[in-house]
C-alpha cells in the first residue's frame, strides 16, 4: 500500500469525501484542497456536514458564498449551513402567499414546512445547485465536497432518485413539505446532479477510513451502496497509518499491530479500488501549516504540553453516579466515529452487572452493537436496533391499515402520497424511538445514537412528528406524548457526550452541548475516550500524543465542569465482556 502523494490526486474537477464520522475527512478534504491550490488550480471547498468544522480549521468565518481562505492562494470555501438552508427555502415557499392566503392556510403551510426532513431537502436543493452550477464550474479548477458522516451523505445522495419518484407520482400537488411548485423546477437540477456523481470523468469519491475494524467495515458499507447507485470512481485513504515501528515500546508495537491486523481482513468491497495511505500523526490537524506538511511527509513543529499535574478520572466514576441516581433513560452521544457505540455497550454491562436490568438499543444508520458485544450473552441486558428501512414498513402499513376504515379512495391516495415523501422516515424512526422508551419502563434504557447531525434532528422532529401523525392518523400515541417531557426531566433523562482529546471532536462536542441546552436537555458527563495519557509508554510519537492531548483534557475539563471520566486507548479492540472490561482504567503497561 503506497503513500497518498501528489502524483495520486484524482484529476477529476469534482472530489466527492465520505466515510464514517471522525476518521478524519474534513482534515484530508482541507490537506488535499490546500495542496491542489499549491498546484496552481482554483479551488473551492465546500461542507456539506451539518456539524462542519471548517470555520475551526481555518479560524475564519465562512457563508454560502465562496470566501478567500487567508494564508493561500487559489483556496475558497464555503459552509452549507442547513438550517439556515431550511429558513431560505420556507420562506421561498411560504412568502409568496403571505397577505393573499388566510393564516390559517399560511401556518398549515408553515407547520408542513417545520419538520426535520426540510432541513434536509433544503441543504440538498444547496448542494444540487452547486454541483450543476456553470459558473462555479467555470470558475473553479477542483471543487471539494466535505461531506457529513456516512449515514447522512447516503440519504442525501439517494435525495435524486427519490424525490424524482416523488414528483412522477404526485398528481394533488400537496405533499409534507407544501407546494409542489417548490420542488418541481429542482427536477432537472436534481437528475443532472445525480448524473455528475456518476460521470467517472467528472466525479471521484475519495472514500476515507482508519485501519481499525469497524471504520474499514463502516468504508465498505459506504462503498457497496454508493457503487450500487452509479458511483463507481472510487478511491480509498486509509488515514492515520502507523507504518513502521520507530521504539522498542510495547504499547507501539500494539497500536501498530492492531492496525496491521485490521488491514489484513479488509472487506472485499473495498479491494477492488485504488488504495493508499495517510500517516499518523501525534498532534492534531488544526493549522494549514500541519496540514502541508501532513500531505508532503514533511516534519511539522507542534507545542509539548505537560499535564501539569491533572488528575485524569476513569469512566468508573460515571458508573458509580448512575448507580446512585439511576436515570431512566441514557443517551451516549457526540460526533460519528468517537465511540458511542462503545461507551453506551461499557455503561450497560456495567449497571447490569451491579443487578440492573438494562435496555440497550440504537437508532444509529450504520448500528454495529453486534460489533461491539460479540457472541456474549450478558445477564440482566436486552439489545435491540431500530432498523429505518423496517420502521418505514411498518409505519406505512399501519397508518394505510388504520386510514382505510375510514376513508375512500381519494382520501386513500393522498395518504399515499404523504406516505411517498422522505419526510417518512424521520417520523417512523421518532415512533419506534418513542415506543422502546415506552415498552422498557421497568428496565434502564441506553440509547447509542447516531452522529450529531442526526441525534439532533431526530430530537427536533418531535413537535414535527405530533402534527404529522395527528394529521394521516388522527390521534397521536401515549408514547409519542410522553416522550418530550421525560427528555427534558433530568431525573428521567441523563446525557453523556463522547468525545476523543483531539481539535476537531471537542469542538463538536462543545457545538453539540450548546444544541442540546438550548432544546432544554442537561449534559451531565463528557467521556473522552482513547486516552493515551494513562498508558505508560517510551515510544517518542506516543509520548508526543500524550502530550497534544492534554490541551484538549483540560479544555473538557472546564466545558463539563469537571463532570468528565476518560477511557485509555486498550491493546485490543474492545469487543465481548472481557475486551469491555478494558477499558475499566487502570494503567495500561
Amino acid at each position: 500500500m503506497e503513500r497518498f502523494t501528489r502524483s495520486h490526486f484524482p484529476d477529476t474537477p469534482f472530489l466527492f469525501f465520505t466515510g464514517k464520522g471522525g476518521v478524519g475527512k474534513t482534515s484530508v478534504a482541507c490537506s488535499l484542497s490546500i495542496a491542489i491550490a499549491n498546484k496552481g488550480k482554483k479551488v473551492l471547498l465546500i461542507s456539506t456536514d451539518p456539524a462542519s468544522n471548517l470555520q475551526d480549521i481555518f479560524g475564519q468565518t465562512l457563508s454560502n458564498s465562496p470566501t478567500k481562505i487567508e494564508g493561500i492562494d487559489n483556496l475558497f470555501a464555503l459552509n452549507l449551513d442547513p438550517e439556515q438552508a431550511a429558513q431560505h427555502y420556507k420562506e421561498q415557499m411560504v412568502g409568496p402567499y403571505r397577505g393573499k392566503l388566510p393564516d390559517v392556510v399560511l401556518q398549515n403551510m408553515e407547520e408542513q414546512l417545520s419538520g426535520a426532513c426540510t432541513v434536509e431537502i433544503a441543504a440538498f436543493n444547496e448542494f444540487a445547485t452547486l454541483l450543476t452550477d456553470t459558473s462555479v464550474i467555470e470558475k473553479f479548477d477542483t471543487v471539494v465536497f466535505d461531506t457529513a458522516p456516512t449515514g447522512h451523505t447516503l440519504r442525501l445522495l439517494q435525495l435524486p432518485s427519490a424525490w424524482s419518484t416523488f414528483l412522477d407520482d404526485n398528481t394533488t400537488g400537496t405533499s409534507c413539505l407544501g407546494p409542489l411548485k417548490g420542488l418541481e423546477p429542482q427536477r432537472e437540477i436534481y437528475k443532472e446532479a445525480v448524473e455528475r456523481l456518476k460521470n467517472a470523468n467528472q466525479t471521484t469519491l475519495m472514500l476515507v477510513t482508519r485501519p481499525d475494524v469497524n471504520p474499514l467495515k463502516e468504508a465498505a458499507r459506504a462503498s457497496h451502496e454508493l457503487f450500487e447507485i452509479g458511483i463507481q470512481n472510487q478511491i480509498l485513504l486509509i488515514n492515520g497509518y502507523m507504518k513502521n515501528v520507530s521504539s522498542n515500546d510495547e504499547i507501539e508495537r500494539a497500536f501498530i499491530a492492531r492496525q496491521t491486523e485490521a488491514l489484513e481482513i479488509i472487506p472485499k468491497e473495498l479491494k477492488q479500488f485504488e488504495q493508499y495511505y495517510l500517516p499518523f500523526v501525534p498532534y492534531s490537524l488544526s493549522s494549514i501549516e500541519r496540514m502541508q506538511a501532513w500531505m508532503t511527509d514533511q516534519d511539522v513543529t507542534h507545542e509539548n504540553e505537560t499535564d501539569n499535574g491533572m488528575t485524569i478520572p476513569e469512566v468508573e466514576e460515571m458508573i458509580a453516579d448512575y448507580l446512585e441516581r439511576k436515570p431512566k433513560l441514557i443517551f451516549t452521544m457526540g460526533k460519528g466515529g468517537v465511540g458511542k457505540t462503545t461507551v453506551a455497550s461499557y455503561i450497560a454491562l456495567r449497571l447490569a452487572e451491579e443487578g440492573i436490568r438494562v435496555h440497550l438499543t440504537t437508532t444509529d444508520p450504520a448500528a454495529h452493537l453486534n460489533w461491539t458485544f460479540g457472541d456474549d450473552k450478558v445477564k440482566n441486558v436486552t439489545v435491540s436496533r431500530i432498523d429505518p428501512k423496517v420502521e418505514v414498513a411498518n409505519y406505512e402499513a399501519e397508518v394505510l391499515a388504520k386510514a382505510s376504515e375510514t376513508m375512500n379512495e381519494e382520501g386513500l391516495a393522498f395518504v399515499k402520497e404523504d406516505l411517498a415523501s422522505p419526510c417518512t422516515e424521520e417520523i417512523a424512526v421518532f415512533r419506534a424511538f418513542a415506543n422502546v422508551v415506552e415498552n422498557h419502563q421497568d428496565e434502564i434504557i441506553i440509547i447509542d445514537t447516531a452522529p450529531t447531525g442526526h441525534t439532533l434532528l431526530l430530537l427536533d422532529a418531535t413537535e414535527a412528528y405530533h402534527r404529522e401523525i395527528s394529521r394521516s392518523q388522527g390521534d397521536i400515541p401515549p408514547a409519542v406524548s410522553n416522550l418530550l417531557p421525560r427528555l427534558r426531566d433530568a431525573s428521567y433523562t441523563s446525557v453523556a457526550i463522547v468525545t476523543l482529546p483531539e481539535a476537531t471532536p471537542v469542538f463538536e462536542a462543545t457545538r453539540l452541548q450548546e444544541d442540546l441546552q438550548r432544546a432544554g436537555l442537561s449534559v451531565d458527563w463528557w467521556v473522552v475516550n482513547q486516552t493515551f495519557s494513562s498508558i505508560e509508554t517510551t515510544s517518542p510519537t506516543l509520548i508526543q500524543k500524550q502530550q497534544a492531548e492534554t490541551k484538549w483534557l483540560q479544555e473538557v475539563k472546564t466545558i463539563s465542569n469537571n463532570q468528565f471520566v476518560a477511557i485509555p486507548w486498550v491493546k485490543t479492540p474492545p469487543v465481548g465482556t472481557k475486551g469491555l472490561h478494558e477499558l475499566k482504567g487502570e494503567t495500561i503497561k
